[in-house]
């Protein structure tokens, strides 16, 4: 019997950060990415976002990747949005995301963090987010 626990905090923003994901969209969405992660054995602690981006905190289990997760929430998300017309234009998400490491003591501290997206983007921007996490995990940022 293998035993893996690894959590991942996952990012992704819409293409071009457009801000598609009002709060309505954005509830239907989570309730159905929520589903969807059960339908297809992903782990997800807790999920939430603002305007432009989604978070999301997930146990990877022992056959699946990161890569392969992400895939699973974007393209299945994406088709869902754009099946029931949520958007006036083709929704997409950006190909690229975030991805770190979540030790087990840090979980709470960053489920909250996921909870209060819209208090916490009240005060800054998602570019904000993005530098700040950049700086806090040594990532090199390159404009497109």
């Amino acid at each position: 019997m293998s035993y893996v626990k690894i959590w991942v905090h996952l990012v992704f923003s819409t293409k071009n950060r457009h801000p598609y994901l009002t709060k309505n969209i954005r509830y239907q969405l989570q309730s159905h990415i929520i589903e969807n992660c059960k339908e297809k054995s992903i782990f997800l602690k807790a999920i939430n976002g603002y305007t432009e981006h989604l978070h999301c905190l997930i146990s990877i289990g022992k056959e699946q990747s990161i890569a392969k997760i992400a895939q699973l929430i974007k393209g299945e998300s994406a088709h869902w949005i754009n099946k029931n017309k949520l958007t006036d234009e083709t929704f997409m998400w950006q190909d690229d995301y975030f991805a770190v490491s979540v030790g087990e003591s840090s979980l709470e501290i960053v489920s909250n963090y996921i909870k209060n997206q819209e208090n916490h983007h009240n005060k800054k921007s998602f570019e904000e987010e993005v530098k700040e996490f950049a700086d806090k995990y040594k990532f090199e940022l390159r404009k497109e």
